[in-house]
């Protein structure tokens, strides 16, 4: 019984958690789309302080076990915290995250990120 709880919780950690490559953007026409001021979601973005909102874009391929409003522990980058799935990367991307920043932040990349959802 005792080994059965042992496999059964390290699935359900591992279930909600995943290694990801992480970089971010910014809400700009040339690093998102027409419309920089609204996500994916149509979240409505502060322009002057995006990064206030703590909200990540996700590859499609992360959206079923991290779907759209989920909250997310971010550990790993220089910008690690709870974030919030608000927004989709391009189709191109998988199995990344891109975390929004303010235009005078630093950029980076970083990759072996872990994103692990929160209930």
């Amino acid at each position: 019984m005792r080994i059965l709880l042992i496999l059964l919780f390290t699935f359900r950690v591992n279930a909600q958690q995943q290694k990801v490559h992480a970089t971010v953007y910014n809400a700009v026409p040339a690093q998102t789309n027409s419309d920089p001021s609204h996500t994916a979601t149509m979240f409505d973005l502060d322009l002057k302080n995006p990064y206030k909102h703590k909200i990540i874009a996700v590859s499609r391929d992360l959206l079923k076990k991290f779907p759209y409003h989920s909250k997310v522990m971010i550990k790993g980058t220089s910008y690690d915290g709870v974030y919030v799935i608000e927004d989709t990367m391009n189709k191109r991307y998988t199995n990344r995250i891109d975390l929004l920043i303010n235009l005078d932040m630093r950029i980076g990349s970083w990759k072996s990120v872990t994103i692990t959802k929160i209930k």
